[in-house]
């Protein structure tokens, strides 16, 4: 089965490095999924009038007002069916702050065949559904831009204004030097400015799925079947 990266960015999906062609080109019938740990050298948030919209976030796993340097950091890539029949990858990203103060970013991402790009769900209950524009940049590294922004949970179902919405920016490349992968994200509101980042490096690990399933901690809590 082709990879939800490779569908998405077809072509220019052989322009990646190697290495980030290895990492995103898994799907579930590989038997396969990665696992990414390192530090981040830094996780900053917004000025202090956005720490109650970041406190909010932490009851689904989306955002978080924790800040600090040389967080360690797990990533966590299972791709699987879920239960639309969906080829899903998760994106559950850890951060081990001071204190035993343990934080969240979840994603699982699909590819739309209707909107002929990749939808990113955030949180544990995918209440928000976020479209993305992928880019390769001339180094094989993958930039990743938010588009429009969806809330769908219950009989709720609406595009999110630009005065709700903010937008976010990831790039991930291979640093031949370190031998270690870097990332960058950056999560902005065009009128409060910046709101939430880290940046820093991992290696990763491939687990073999044959010996054991997805694990059920890095699947959402529900599903949602509109995109």
């Amino acid at each position: 089965m082709t990879s939800i990266f490779q569908r998405a960015l077809g072509a220019d999906f052989d322009r990646l490095h190697p290495r980030l062609q290895r990492r995103f080109g898994i799907a579930s019938t590989d038997g396969l999924a990665c696992v990414g740990t390192g530090v981040m050298e830094r996780v900053w948030r917004g000025k202090a009038f956005t720490v109650p919209f970041l406190i909010a976030g932490t009851q689904r796993h989306v955002l978080f007002p924790d800040r600090g340097e040389q967080i360690p950091f797990t990533i966590e890539n299972y791709p699987y069916l879920d239960r639309y029949g969906r080829e899903t990858l998760t994106f559950v990203r850890t951060f081990e702050f001071p204190g035993a103060r343990r934080r969240r970013f979840d994603a699982t991402m699909v590819y739309s065949p209707r909107r002929r790009q990749l939808v990113d769900y955030l949180g544990t209950h995918q209440h928000l559904a976020v479209d993305l524009r992928l880019s390769v940049d001339d180094r094989g590294g993958l930039r990743i831009d938010t588009g429009e922004q969806r809330f769908r949970e219950g009989r709720a179902d609406f595009r999110l204004p630009g005065a709700l919405s903010g937008s976010a920016q990831v790039h991930e490349w291979y640093d031949e030097e370190l031998d270690r992968f870097r990332i960058e994200v950056r999560v902005a509101h065009r009128r409060f400015g910046p709101l939430f980042g880290y940046h820093g490096t991992f290696t990763t690990a491939e687990v073999d799925l044959r010996a054991a399933p997805v694990p059920a901690a890095v699947k959402p809590a529900r599903e949602e079947l509109r995109d």
